[in-house]
């Protein structure tokens, strides 16, 4: 704004000045050594104006050469290298500042003659993640592909960007390439249970959690939850296709993994689901016998019928050790719907709401006490029950 300023300034005394200019009658001589000039004074002013515009002109295209020169393939080797540390450590401030334009333009002008270009090319690609450029991205990850010692680090983090964007069937394409086996990293071993999971493939989950079980890589919670969830899913989906594809699976199953209750339980509920209650109900009383945890107590109303007296017999003797359980307060009072004993089932729905007020077992209560015609007894467990927490 000032430059314009100041040119329209010089243009106003330049109107101003020059009708003066032209009626003056005097000259200019100039003698230099040997050389003398006389001219006149309109014809120096624009040989003047003439010098200084060509001054300009010169100086922008020697710094335009210079620049040129500068950036030229041709510069000393020693030269361009340390350009490009100068880029590389601007583009790691930006990146350490999340400054993702400048940390891209920078880490790009930085392979070119850098010392780890492939390393610039991630950091690149990085940059260009956070902006969703995603055709920049790829073409940065293919360029750090194209070293060998990088092809496996550009494949996995290709694969986890698509994972993030929820492309999961071209992520398992890249993962695939990568072929998780027990020689690979631990990177490429985390995102192929990331993606399993991530397309409710259970049995690729199944397969490698052996392999993150000896590199450590999860918690023992973690690998002991993620082992179970995958067993029950698994046993669960062979039971909606065959009694032989349930058989199978769980023959799959190691011996511990056969003993845990809950994998226990969706194998006894599939064996109800192809009518072999009888075989899944003698399993459970064994195990109930040696076991008496909370899983089973809970799978024994859903596997048990109002005929089944020998479980009922087993699970009376544990009445006193396991009075302050409330798993079992509810299996007991179950049962006893089961076979219409309301009033024993009142008895065990007390319990339970002893042991844990919640609303499920309040509401239990009071349909129960609805059906025995204390009515007043279950208005206050109603009232209980619109109270609790849960």
């Amino acid at each position: 704004m000032i430059k314009i300023l100041a040119y329209v300034i010089i243009i106003l005394v330049g109107l101003c000045v020059t009708p003066y200019i032209l009626e003056a009658k005097g000259y200019i001589y100039i003698a230099i050594w040997d050389y003398q000039i006389e001219t006149s004074i309109i014809f120096g002013l624009f040989a003047l104006i003439a010098l200084f515009i060509t001054l300009e002109v010169s100086k922008k295209l020697i710094m335009w050469l210079l620049t040129l020169a500068l950036s030229s393939r041709y510069l000393p080797e020693r030269w361009r290298v340390k350009k490009a540390k100068k880029q590389t450590l601007i583009g790691a401030l930006a990146l350490a500042e999340e400054d993702w334009p400048s940390a891209e333009k920078a880490m790009i002008k930085g392979a070119a003659s850098g010392e780890l270009p492939a390393l610039n090319y991630f950091a690149a690609a990085r940059a260009a993640q956070h902006q969703h450029k995603i055709t920049e991205r790829d073409n940065y990850l293919a360029k750090a592909e194209a070293d060998p010692l990088a092809k496996v680090a550009a494949l996995t983090t290709r694969t986890r960007y698509l994972l993030q964007e929820g492309e999961l069937d071209k992520a398992r394409e890249l993962l695939n390439q990568l072929n998780p086996t027990s020689k690979s990293k631990d990177p490429v071993l985390k995102i192929a249970l990331d993606l399993y999971q991530a397309q409710q493939d259970w049995s690729a989950v199944k397969l490698i959690l052996p392999l993150l079980a000896k590199r450590k890589i999860l918690t023992d919670e973690k690998l002991t939850q993620l082992t179970e969830q995958a067993n029950n899913i698994l046993l669960q989906q062979a039971a909606e296709q065959s009694n032989e594809e349930l058989e199978k699976t769980w023959g799959w199953l190691s011996k511990s993994e056969r003993q845990n209750p809950t994998t226990l339980v969706s194998y006894l509920l599939g064996l109800c689901q192809h009518q072999r209650s009888h075989d899944a109900l003698k399993i459970l009383y064994k195990n109930i016998k040696t076991n008496p945890v909370d899983y089973l107590f809970d799978a024994v109303p859903q596997i048990t019928t109002a005929h089944d007296a020998d479980i009922r017999k087993l699970l009376g003797k544990f009445e006193q050790s396991h009075q302050d359980n409330v798993n079992y307060q509810i299996c007991m009072a179950k049962l006893a719907q089961q076979t219409r004993d309301m009033q024993l089932a009142k008895t065990h729905w007390s319990n339970a709401c002893r042991i844990a007020p919640s609303r499920a077992n309040w509401l239990a209560l009071a349909q129960t006490q609805e059906q025995l015609g204390d009515n007043i007894m279950a208005m206050q467990s109603y009232r209980h029950a619109a109270h609790s927490i849960d």
